[in-house]
Parts: C-alpha cells; sequence; structure tokens
C-alpha cells in the first residue's frame, strides 16, 4: 500500500505498515490547505486569526447554535404577527427579532473575514447574504413589502442544515430533467383539454366549455380532487363511456408521469449525496498524502542529524 502511495522511504526507514503510519503521525506536523506544514492545536501551533475564524464556523456546535436562532426566530416571527401578543410584549418581541438579526448579521460578517473572496464563490453563501440583506432593510412605506419578507430568514434552515442542503441541491439539478417532464405533461394536458372540449363541451359547459375550463377540470382529475362524484361520474350519466378517457388520462398524468418527476428528484438527490461523498474522499486522501509527505521530510531531516 505505501509503495502504491509513492513512499518507498518509507519502509527503508522501518515504517513497514499503516499501524506505524498513524503511529508516526501522531508527532508530526499538520499540514495546511495550502500544503505548508504547521502543528495543530495539541501541539501548539497557534493558527492565523482567518483560519482560528473560519475553524470555529466549521465546528458543528456553531451549525447547531446558528439552526437554533434561526427556528428561534421563526418563532419569533410568528408571534409578531399576533396583536395581542404585540400589545402585551412587543418591546420583547421586537428586542429579541433585532438579536436574532444581530447573530445573523456576525455570522456573514465572520465568513467574509474567514474566507475572503471565496465567500461570493459559494451559491449557499450568497444566498445567506441576499436574505439578511433583505431584513436589513428600512422599515418605510417604500420597503413595506421586503420587510415584510423577513420571514425567509427562516429559508437559512436549508444552508445550516447539511441535509436540508443536499434536498435543495437535488431538487435544482432536477430541474432540467424535470422541464422535459413538464413539456411532455403540457402536451397531454393540451390533447386531452382539446378532445373534452369536443366531446364533453356542449352537455357540460361548466367544465368543458372552453379550452382553459378543460384544461383546469383536467388538471382537477389528475390531482384527485373530487374526481369521480365531482365530474366523471356526473358526465358519465351523459356519456357512459366517458370513463374509457377519463381513467387513462389519469394512469399516464396522475401514476406515470408524476412518479417520473419524483424518480429524477430522487436520482438527484442519490447523485448529489455521492459526489459529496466523493469530495470528502478526495479531501481525505490529499490530506494524507501530504501528512505522509511531511513524515518522509521529518525523517529526512533526522537522518541528516544522525550523519
Amino acid at each position: 500500500m505505501l509503495r502504491d502511495l509513492g513512499w518507498p522511504g518509507l519502509q527503508k526507514r522501518g515504517v513497514q505498515s499503516v499501524t506505524d503510519v498513524g503511529r508516526i503521525l501522531a508527532r508530526v506536523p499538520c499540514v495546511s490547505n495550502r500544503g505548508a506544514p504547521y502543528e495543530s492545536n495539541k501541539t501548539g501551533r497557534h493558527m492565523t486569526y482567518r483560519e482560528t475564524l473560519a475553524h470555529y464556523l466549521s465546528l458543528q456546535f456553531t451549525r447547531n447554535f446558528i439552526i437554533g436562532v434561526i427556528l428561534f426566530n421563526a418563532v419569533i416571527l410568528g408571534l409578531e404577527t399576533s396583536e395581542t401578543v404585540m400589545a402585551k410584549a412587543g418591546w420583547l418581541i421586537e428586542t429579541l427579532d433585532a438579536i436574532c438579526l444581530f447573530i445573523f448579521v456576525l455570522e456573514i460578517i465572520a465568513k467574509l473575514i474567514a474566507h475572503g473572496r471565496q465567500f461570493f464563490r459559494s451559491g449557499w453563501n450568497l444566498f445567506d447574504f441576499v436574505i439578511v440583506g433583505i431584513a436589513l432593510a428600512p422599515a418605510t412605506q417604500g420597503f413595506a413589502v421586503l420587510r415584510a419578507l423577513r420571514i425567509l430568514r427562516v429559508l437559512r434552515i436549508m444552508s445550516a442544515a447539511p441535509r436540508l442542503r443536499r434536498v435543495v441541491e437535488g431538487f435544482i439539478t432536477a430541474l432540467p430533467g424535470m422541464g422535459s417532464v413538464f413539456l411532455l405533461m403540457a402536451i397531454i394536458f393540451y390533447i386531452g383539454a382539446v378532445v373534452a372540449t369536443k366531446l364533453f363541451g356542449d352537455s357540460f359547459p361548466q367544465w368543458f366549455g372552453s379550452l382553459g375550463q378543460s384544461a383546469y377540470s383536467l388538471f382537477q382529475i389528475m390531482t384527485l380532487e373530487s374526481w369521480s362524484m365531482g365530474i366523471v361520474r356526473p358526465v358519465m350519466e351523459t356519456y357512459p363511456y366517458a370513463w374509457a378517457f377519463f381513467i387513462p388520462f389519469i394512469m399516464v398524468t396522475t401514476f406515470a408521469v408524476v412518479n417520473l418527476l419524483v424518480g429524477l428528484i430522487v436520482n438527484s438527490m442519490q447523485d448529489a449525496h455521492a459526489e459529496e461523498a466523493n469530495a470528502s474522499t478526495d479531501a481525505y486522501r490529499d490530506a494524507v498524502l501530504q501528512r505522509l509527505s511531511a513524515i518522509e521530510k521529518h525523517l529526512e531531516i533526522k537522518d541528516k542529524q544522525k550523519d
């Protein structure tokens, strides 16, 4: 295994197994993302303030704290809609909302300091930036709509929770394929609306009197909302063989096309999860290779000192 990694010199110095590598890794300086060796916190190395800030922002505790603040702020924004609550404790609600917004602003500033220009290369960071920016809009009449959109801060839960983020990424990835499915569904609806208007328009103008009414009625049938007793059975009282049109339409749209959409989304989510796992594996591999390089240099220095 070590030979495959390109480290034959390690075996010459007595490193014969992965266990030996692990034993040495515990005593050897870590490697930064830029490839320069540095000591970990356990060995007393002081990271730069940007590295320290990025480290604390990536902690699970920090993420859970931000998620907690988002959920708490969602409750606060909901309480603001109650006139009774605002009459009794409006000052407290507004103060807590301001504190939550202050925490969000601090988080954005900390990310900007820690990541610099890299901050704007992440779509999720841009999403958080826009959401917090909307919340900072002044409470004037011209910005009343933007102030009402403060509830959008709840959407930050998607960027803070990795699993929700994976779901959204899978949905976005599936959009191109979903476009083709929507086009197919539109064609089916158009054909069905034309046929239904010609067949049932004269007797049931309230449902199939025009192309638009027919399309809307077929959409209701596709959702299975009162499709039988509300539309199909009354039509069958006049046209006994109407089931031969409605049943295949339901089978195609409700069960085939809709399930095809679900399949596309699930497949995209699986692909996103696989890409995330591969990226994590690649990062771990690069870190191991960098630390092995540090081991090689460390052993070479010891050999020179012995000589």
